[in-house]
């Protein structure tokens, strides 16, 4: 494994899992005396931690050695039909004084990393054509398997071109803590300018040709400072906004013409915006409307006019305008009204056209609105597809006047396409489909060959959730087939119907794949993530366990083949879920899991804590959010019973879900629970909340991952 280092055993191999040790350590709030024995493990540097996560990586290698011929088995299903020398659709931008280029990522078989390159093009309608070769012109402009060479662990965390076209900034993180050095490059000349910084958050975006604005951190790992840098300049960067209040983050992007520099400030709950005019840059940042409580809002800058999605009134979002100018939601001008139930997510504006993003009924969908030389809006026009799901998304094009634009679509069951979408008359035109290669066993890909379908779950309280479901049409739907459901809920985050090479491993052995599209989420409108969180957070819990009583009762699953899957929020999700349904399901993947929420969420010293009082309540001060807190989290929760066999993957540079959640939810399961299935702790000891970085060991961290889930679900002989 990448990071992991060689663990000495003087011992013979262990025929038993790791015992952590318990230290005594009391906490007291609102009159509550708790004892936890596994506090300690929130001390990343401790000697003891660092050993138990070792003893653990020994104890689940030698665990699931045995199905080192079906992870291989896995590994050579995913390479096998993935194209792994390959090229993404080129991006078109246009350089005053410099030119026309496509831009585009390049892969190559055996390589873990991209190489960016451009090439010289002749209007927008002269795409390269891949097969074709190297295009002619071709410019590298980054290798990024070069940088990465002698790394444990490697991420971009930004790759912005300047508007002439001239210069690079790119920002590498090489621990996976998200902490970023920011470096400049010479297009022209090849060269590494020496105007690095160090210490940066993972954004940042041009402000004309020679500055770039950038983030930095607190203390709480909170993106909290707005710097501007000057190329050349070796004083320090001037710093152009603070953000006190703990709960919001700042977030930084430049408008399609380049012009302004937007920065916004974003709580769970309210948002403000700035801009920055890049041609007058000491007039400094201009804020588009005060922050109110409860008051959320996007800015979409177009060359005349600002539009603006916004929730004052609009539980579920309405579209404004606004003069470039403004400073008062009093300017606003209402375009599109709220449309209870379906969540209006943004808006990208073109000269031509505004692109609405929407999601209704359950599912991302995109609809135009024209625009005329006056400014003016015509109706709302939807762009409709054929499967019952899928998800559609469109690019955020440079091109200010454009007369087509692009659509992302895919479903489960139809591989990622980049269509381009025609202004004119709505022609389509597939500039790529993600090529699936023949598999040497299964064969050819073939859509028809699966299943896909929407069905509903009722919950305890009556409410319908809905599930999305695919299979290969040739599995029996009888309760005999194992399945896997995945579930995430929180944060109004959507968990879409799409595509996957990896998910075909289960589907073609005979599995059902399910998600549980639950409250907390934002599959249903803004009340559906409302009903999801803090009093209501519990909704999501028996929502997760309604669908897998439907996926049961209606012979998608054995009841005794059903495995759950979640990650981050998604964790706090299946441990929940287990504690209060240990037999509903056989196996469980839990990964980065936020499994110790109170702990967490009592510490406003530890990262992030402060922000996530909005979305989960704040149980330092209010004792009823404690109770409530207390009452479902997962490590507080654990009893005397049998769970499910249980995988926990975590991370220890991990800043998002800290490695001591999953190290101290496995230790007190194994103590607390006399549950004689097994629990198994993996830590990668040199990557973040994402795992991984390298595509081949992404590969074989999720061949381990399937192949775990498989043999815990296998029929009972």
């Amino acid at each position: 494994w990448v990071g992991l280092p060689p663990i000495v055993c003087p011992m013979p191999e262990p025929v038993q899992p790791p015992v952590a040790p318990r230290r005594p350590e009391t906490r007291v709030h609102h009159g509550e005396r708790v004892e936890d024995p596994y506090a300690w493990m929130r001390d990343k540097d401790d000697p003891a931690l660092l050993d138990y996560l070792a003893a653990e990586n020994a104890w689940t290698e030698q665990a699931t050695g045995r199905l080192d011929e079906l992870r291989e088995q896995i590994f050579t299903d995913i390479s096998a039909r993935t194209k792994q020398t390959d090229l993404s659709v080129p991006e078109f931008a246009r350089h005053p004084g410099l030119g026309e280029f496509w831009y585009y990522a390049r892969t190559t078989e055996g390589l873990d990393y991209p190489s960016l390159h451009r090439c010289p093009a002749d209007g927008r309608d002269s795409l390269p054509d891949p097969a074709v070769g190297v295009p002619p012109g071709e410019e590298l402009l980054l290798d990024v398997q070069a940088l990465a060479e002698g790394e444990e662990f490697f991420a971009l965390g930004c790759f912005e071109i300047s508007p002439d076209g001239r210069r690079v900034a790119y920002s590498v993180d090489t621990a996976g803590d998200e902490r970023y050095r920011l470096h400049f490059l010479d297009l022209t000349t090849g060269e590494l300018l020496p105007d690095g910084v160090a210490e940066v958050a993972g954004g940042g975006c041009w402000a004309g040709d020679q500055a770039f604005c950038y983030l930095t951190v607190d203390d709480a790992w909170r993106p909290d400072r707005l710097w501007l840098h000057r190329l050349g300049t070796t004083g320090a960067d001037e710093l152009l906004y603070t953000e006190p209040d703990e709960r919001y983050w700042l977030g930084v992007d430049c408008s399609r013409d380049h012009r302004w520099v937007q920065l916004a400030a974003a709580s769970k709950t309210s948002t403000e915006v700035w801009l920055l005019d890049t041609a007058a840059p000491d007039a400094g940042l201009r804020s588009v409307a005060p922050r109110r409580e409860d008051v959320e809002y996007d800015v979409e800058i177009a060359d005349d006019r600002l539009f603006i999605v916004h929730n004052d009134g609009a539980p579920d979002f309405a579209l404004a305008e606004a003069p470039l100018e403004a400073t008062s939601p009093a300017q606003w001008r209402e375009l599109r009204a709220n449309e209870p139930g379906v969540r209006l997510l943004g808006v990208t504006a073109y000269d031509r056209v505004l692109v609405l993003s929407l999601r209704r009924d359950g599912l991302q969908v995109v609809a135009l609105r024209h625009r005329d030389r006056a400014g003016d809006v015509g109706p709302e026009v939807p762009i409709a597809f054929d499967e019952p799901l899928f998800h559609v998304d469109s690019d955020d094009g440079d091109e200010p006047d454009t007369d087509r634009i692009r659509l992302h679509y895919q479903s489960m069951v139809t591989p990622d396409e980049v269509i381009e979408y025609s202004l004119a008359d709505g022609a389509r035109k597939l500039l790529r489909r993600r090529p699936v290669l023949d598999h040497p066993t299964f064969g050819p890909y073939r859509p028809s060959d699966y299943v896909q379908r929407r069905e509903w779950a009722i919950a305890p309280d009556g409410t319908r959730v809905p599930i999305s479901i695919v299979y290969r049409a040739d599995t029996p739907i009888d309760g005999t087939a194992g399945c896997l459901l995945y579930g995430y809920g929180a944060y109004e985050i959507s968990t879409p119907p799409t595509f996957s090479i990896a998910r075909l491993s289960l589907l073609d052995r005979g599995y059902v794949y399910a998600i549980a599209h639950v409250r907390g989420g934002g599959e249903l409108g803004r009340s559906w993530y409302l009903d999801g969180k803090l009093a209501a957070k519990e909704n999501t819990f028996t929502d997760f366990l309604a669908c897998a009583r439907h996926l049961v009762e209606h012979g998608y699953a054995a009841p005794d083949r059903l495995a759950a899957e979640g990650g981050s929020a998604g964790g706090l999700l299946v441990g929940a879920a287990i504690n209060l349904a240990p037999d509903a399901f056989v196996a469980v993947h839990a990964a980065v899991p936020f499994v110790d929420a109170l702990n967490t969420v009592l510490q406003p010293d530890l990262p992030l804590t402060v922000s996530e009082w909005e979305e989960w309540g704040d149980p330092l001060h209010d004792p009823e959010v404690y109770a409530r807190m207390r009452r479902y989290s997962p490590y507080e929760n654990i009893r005397a019973c049998r769970y499910p066999a249980i995988l926990v993957t975590t991370s220890l540079n991990d800043t998002r879900v800290e490695v001591t959640e999953p190290a101290k939810w496995v230790a007190r399961l194994r103590h607390d629970s006399g549950s004689d299935r097994p629990i198994l702790l993996r830590a990668e000891l040199v990557a973040g909340h994402g795992g991984a970085s390298g595509r081949y060991q992404a590969w074989r961290d999720t061949a381990f991952e399937l192949a775990w889930l498989i043999d815990a679900t296998s029929p009972v002989s």
